[in-house]
């Protein structure tokens, strides 16, 4: 009686620790002062608090406002400005007349010069340089939405990879539990034949030790649900000493495996080639920036001022002139600074072109191996779907051979511990299915919904 009591306080151990799993089911057990995340909620979580996706989303910002700034340049410059100058000397003028349309000091200088100026510039044409950047910083923005929908989804598939990661602890504890259940069960039924005459001290003595290696692995699927546990509450930035469930089930929906149509959507929505098409056309504008070097640059100019030395009659008309004009320059003979950009802007041209091939190969790979993944998981999930009624029936059938006499203790033990293998490898995978289609879906660029949703179905 000592011994079952033992033996059965083994086994509640790591359940207590857990708490949280009803193992038969696959399911949560929800107290009230426990939060519970689903999926979805997991996924929300992750991403709404993860702090790299928060300084991306300032990037983007910052991006938007780069566009403003590009703009700007195709803008009027408007300023006025205001300085006061004493001059040692100025030119002698006789006497002003007092009717003059203008004082003629201000075509010259006043001892003590006030003066106001109201000016304006805009930039005519400058080679297309104003243009070429406004076209970067818009792609830019661009880029930065792309970085962002590209960190998300990262963040997605580490949430459905710790998410799925302890649904699948928890049914191996249960199946470590289940185990280490029947081997028990079992050294209680060989002692008391033992006690009969019916079975050896042997069988007896082997089961014993049964039971004492079963019970490291018990120990080790909960100390795996506990490491998984403080991953899944690190990404989702939750203190460790707060209590959490997650409501899932360990479960897979089967999907077609179109590996053609698979490929052409991740070539157009996955966001690694999204960003490297847009760094082709980045680099494309900038080889037109750089040429703006060898083109006209032609702006315009307006000032409108007022001098005077008394600035109580600062502001009239006879205290005022004004100029406008026309500037254009082009560059005859720069040193070839031109040209060693162009050159520059082309070379990163060429390699942004090279990095974009290297991607949609990689692209190519990762939807190939993904699809392997999923024919490997699903035929495992077959044959091991099939194994489990055969493993039941053969641990029942060594039972019933033992009790008899006809059987050897060793094909129960064989039997529990082929049954339980089958199991765990039934989870694994399923647990192994659900992360190659997770794969799937983050190279194809689709983002999860809820409901296991992925804006085309899968």
């Amino acid at each position: 009686m000592t011994k079952k009591i033992l033996i059965v306080s083994m086994l509640l151990l790591p359940a207590a620790f857990s708490g949280l799993y009803r193992a038969r089911c696959n399911e949560v057990i929800r107290p009230a002062d426990v939060r519970v995340f689903t999926l979805k909620d997991s996924i929300n979580t992750a991403i709404l608090n993860n702090r790299p996706i928060q300084e991306q989303e300032q990037q983007v910002d910052y991006a938007r406002a780069g566009i403003l700034y590009a703009r700007s340049a195709f803008l009027p410059q408007v300023g006025v400005s205001y300085s006061y100058t004493l001059n040692d000397a100025v030119p002698g003028l006789g006497p002003v007349r007092p009717g003059a349309r203008k004082d003629p000091a201000v075509y010259y200088d006043y001892k003590n010069s006030n003066l106001i100026t109201l000016s304006a510039k805009e930039t005519i044409y400058n080679g297309g340089a104003d243009i070429a950047s406004l076209k970067q910083s818009k792609l830019g923005l661009k880029v930065e939405g792309e970085t962002l929908r590209a960190a998300k989804l990262d963040v997605e598939f580490e949430t459905k990879r710790l998410f799925y990661g302890l649904l699948l602890a928890y049914e191996t504890l249960r199946i470590a539990q289940d185990l280490v259940a029947q081997a028990s069960a079992h050294y209680e039924h060989t002692s008391a034949m033992f006690n009969q005459g019916t079975a050896s001290k042997f069988d007896v003595l082997q089961s014993k030790v049964q039971v004492s290696k079963l019970m490291p692995q018990l120990i080790n699927a909960q100390n795996a649900i506990d490491l998984i546990m403080a991953d899944f509450k690190k990404l989702l930035v939750i203190r460790m000493s707060e209590t959490i469930a997650i409501d899932g089930k360990l479960d897979y929906k089967l999907i077609e495996i179109k590996e053609d149509e698979f490929l052409r959507e991740a070539y157009s929505r996955n966001p690694q080639m999204i960003l490297k098409l847009l760094g082709v056309d980045i680099n494309r504008w900038a080889i037109e920036y750089a040429k703006a070097g060898w083109l006209p640059q032609i702006s315009a100019g307006a000032n409108y001022t007022f001098q005077s030395d008394d600035i109580s009659v600062l502001v009239l008309p006879r205290q005022s002139l004004w100029n406008v004009g026309v500037q254009a320059t082009i560059a005859i003979f720069d040193g070839f600074a031109t040209k060693a950009k162009v050159d520059q802007a082309k070379a990163q041209y060429n390699r942004a072109r090279l990095a974009k091939e290297d991607v949609s190969d990689q692209v190519a790979v990762d939807i190939k191996q993904a699809c392997l993944n999923l024919k490997e998981s699903k035929t495992v999930i077959d044959s091991q779907k099939d194994s489990i009624v055969e493993a039941v029936e053969a641990l029942r059938l060594a039972n019933v051979r033992f009790d008899n006499g006809v059987g050897i203790n060793l094909d129960v033990i064989d039997a529990q511990t082929s049954l339980a293998q089958v199991q765990q490898n039934l989870a694994q995978g399923i647990y192994d299915y659900i992360m190659a289609k997770a794969q799937v879906n983050k190279v194809m660029g689709r983002q999860y919904s809820g409901g296991g949703n992925y804006g085309a179905g899968y």
